[in-house]
């Protein structure tokens, strides 16, 4: 009969009030958010790990320390990044001089790290690792072309040091990288490889993610044939929806879930 329901009426739907969707927690103490930024500091390098990004002793993550503005724990010099637990990190200062900790810092992570630390006070992290592609990119000396969704979130938002001089071992050339960083979030280091930031170590290792992936893509198409460009105004409206360091933060947050799960001595 018309108007007669063909079947049983649907469940309500829940408030949304009731569902859960995580967001960047909030700290009552120094002491709560050093251990916080310890613990994913110490996931973000395990996940690095298991990717592939470490090339011997190089590459590293800094993340400042929430009391001392100008020191920053970073993974132990030589440890494999698959290894590193909480307890093993080291905090340094913007010398390069290790004040708690148990291991070496990586002197040229330093030089490189504590400038750009120093240049940019609203950045808690800073990644930097000798990948692949990211390598293959730098090697050509380019940036990323805006041909898919998440290259468009580095979409004039990251820039090009265009030089080379070998293992970056004083203050002005670690200046020289900090300036050519400017505001953005993501420089490619010419004949290098990749350094991104965030204010979370969530968004940073997000963005070294991403824009490592990019580059894979980027040079897996131009190898297949000529990368069709998303116009200027699709990047930039891409960007604003997809560029920010809370969405590099929730984009993050299963690979948290699931290094943190299937290896909770990481914690220790």
């Amino acid at each position: 009969m018309h108007g007669t329901p063909l079947g049983p009426t649907p469940p309500s739907p829940l408030p949304t009030d009731q569902l859960r969707f995580a967001m960047p927690p909030m700290h009552e103490s120094v002491e709560d958010e050093r251990r916080h930024r310890k613990e994913r500091l110490a996931g973000a390098l395990r996940i690095f790990g298991r990717l592939g990004f470490e090339d011997g002793v190089s590459g590293h993550i800094t993340a400042r320390d929430p009391e001392f503005s100008d020191c920053f724990w970073v993974n132990p010099f030589g440890m494999p990044f698959k290894h590193v637990t909480v307890s093993d990190l080291v905090l340094a200062n913007s010398e390069g001089q290790v004040i708690d900790g148990r291991y070496h810092v990586n002197q040229a992570a330093f030089t490189v790290h504590s400038q750009v630390h120093a240049a940019r006070p609203d950045v808690v992290a800073v990644a930097h690792c000798h990948s692949v592609h990211g390598r293959a990119l730098a090697a050509l000396g380019e940036l990323l072309d805006p041909i898919t969704q998440e290259s468009c979130a580095f979409y004039e938002d990251h820039a090009l040091y265009d030089a080379y001089s070998g293992v970056v071992v004083d203050a002005v050339e670690g200046r020289r990288i900090a300036d050519a960083l400017g505001s953005h979030k993501a420089l490619v280091l010419r004949n290098h490889g990749l350094l991104t930031v965030g204010d979370s170590v969530d968004a940073a290792a997000w963005w070294f993610l991403s824009m490592e992936r990019s580059c894979q893509v980027q040079l897996t198409a131009r190898a297949a044939g000529r990368p069709v460009l998303i116009e200027h105004r699709q990047a930039v409206a891409t960007r604003e929806q997809l560029g920010g360091d809370l969405v590099a933060w929730i984009n993050y947050q299963p690979l948290w879930q699931d290094v943190s799960r299937s290896e909770p001595d990481l914690l220790s």
